[in-house]
């Protein structure tokens, strides 16, 4: 039995009956979450350009373009939507894959969804099906983190598979029809980490959601693709990981068991940077607070990341807002400056403030030595040759063992949605987040999400 049918059936045995608890919260956690993520998303460059070339009104269809009062068909939707999801860099990531595991897969189930009239229970079903997809391919693939090391972008190579996967369940595919779905992915996976600070990374979220469904409608309908497409000496895992390490047998190892999604489940971004940078800044807020640094007390500054993290975030001249939200450098300072990171520090041309960047040349941002790759340090020398050192094993919301408060979710929430939407649609949209599974009609949800002119002009 080739790997895409061994995937494929043990995707398909998922049911939502037989879910923990947990499995639920946390599911409802990420959706809350991603479409928050999104709205705030939709009025960034990437994605309006995305609408825009696409010119997704001149194909009218049930999905929307949330945010907006633009309906269009499914494929579209899921690009757009999924571009958006990304865009900030605030959606929530995950520690096996090391790709951003929901922005991929559920824009495409909703907008799938939305097309078939399925219900909460049905979504929220397959998504799980999609980050257990996404999360156990990933290890055949990113072992020793070859693949990551490699350059690629998982939220876009990886990301696709997890798509198709929860679009498959949605359609009713048979074993042998996601199987094919998913050996279509194999040939459409995309995102190098080249790309990394422009437009093209949220894109990679995009192409992930709609390859994903593109894949699984095409097999519906019959199309064909290698049963070997991931095992062949030419197929995806040799072609993608090259002469380096992949091992095909952990696909199936702890299939479910527990579910990706309890453990070690996803992290919820407290800030609207890169992910890589956060515990610097968890380090660098407290030890402001803590200590009452001034910033003309401090001689120097050095935030310590894994290697494997510093290779992309140690960028000490950002040449934009977006190049910005991966600077450790900038980062780390805004933090010590301002004692929070927000949305204004990326925006505009706040990346060159004069007094920032005069601050930025004390931080030299330097590799650890630890195996722990989720952790940093933070050591401040101080003009009188104090020296203090804090060091996290992880940021704050990365994985349930150190989750944000239900207080901080809501006002991520709130802060992120009211980019888009008025507070009275909000109050409305929240709720019907935190009660995902009792929807009986996908549309009922999403027309929360839709805005008119009138109103989204109010909410900007």
């Amino acid at each position: 039995m080739g790997i895409a049918l061994e995937i494929a059936k043990r995707t398909n045995a998922l049911k939502y009956e037989t879910f923990p608890a947990d499995a639920i919260h946390w599911s409802k956690v990420a959706i809350a979450d991603a479409v928050a993520v999104s709205l705030a998303g939709s009025r960034e460059n990437a994605s309006t350009i995305t609408a825009s070339v696409l010119n997704a009104a001149a194909m009218p269809g049930p999905s929307l373009v949330w945010g907006t009062n633009v309906r269009t068909r499914a494929l579209e939707a899921s690009l757009i939507n999924g571009t958006s999801c990304h865009a900030l860099d605030y959606d929530d990531t995950n520690n096996t894959s090391g790709a951003h595991p929901t922005c991929p897969i559920l824009p495409a189930a909703i907008a799938l969804a939305e097309q078939l009239g399925a219900s909460g229970k049905q979504i929220i079903e397959a998504y799980v099906a999609g980050f257990e997809t996404l999360s156990r391919l990933s290890q055949a693939v990113q072992v020793e983190h070859h693949h990551y090391r490699k350059g690629w972008h998982p939220t876009g190579t990886l990301g696709l598979f997890g798509a198709a996967a929860a679009c498959g369940r949605l359609l009713s595919l048979s074993d042998e029809q996601l199987a094919t779905a998913l050996s279509i992915c194999a040939s459409e996976a995309c995102g190098v980490k080249s790309n990394f600070g422009t437009y093209v990374k949220p894109l990679h979220a995009g192409l992930a959601n709609r390859n994903g469904l593109f894949a699984a409608l095409m097999a519906k309908e019959g199309f064909t693709a290698s049963p070997e497409a991931f095992e062949h000496k030419q197929g995806f895992f040799a072609v993608y990981n090259g002469p380096g390490p992949f091992d095909a047998d952990k696909v199936k190892e702890n299939w479910a068991d527990p579910l990706e999604v309890v453990e070690p489940s996803m992290g919820i971004k407290q800030y609207p940077c890169c992910g890589s940078v956060m515990p610097v800044m968890d380090l660098a807020i407290k030890m402001r607070k803590e200590h009452n640094l001034k910033p003309d007390d401090i001689v120097r500054i050095e935030p310590q990341t894994h290697e494997r993290r510093l290779a992309h975030t140690t960028r000490p001249d950002p040449r934009s807002s977006l190049d910005a939200k991966f600077s450790v450098e900038y980062c780390t300072a805004r933090a010590v400056l301002d004692g929070t990171i927000v949305f204004s520090q990326f925006e505009g041309d706040a990346h060159n403030d004069k007094t920032v960047r005069k601050f930025m040349e004390k931080i030299t941002a330097v590799p650890h030595t630890d195996d722990n790759h989720y952790g940093a340090h933070l050591i401040v020398t101080l003009k009188d040759g104090t020296v203090l050192k804090e060091y996290t094993p992880k940021a704050k919301g990365r994985g349930p063992d150190h989750p944000l408060t239900a207080e901080e979710l809501e006002n991520k929430f709130v802060m992120c949605a009211e980019r888009a939407l008025p507070l009275e649609q909000i109050e409305l949209l929240y709720p019907a987040c935190q009660d995902f599974e009792a929807i009986t009609n996908i549309r009922d949800f999403t027309k929360l999400m839709e805005v008119h002119a009138g109103a989204r002009q109010a909410a900007e």
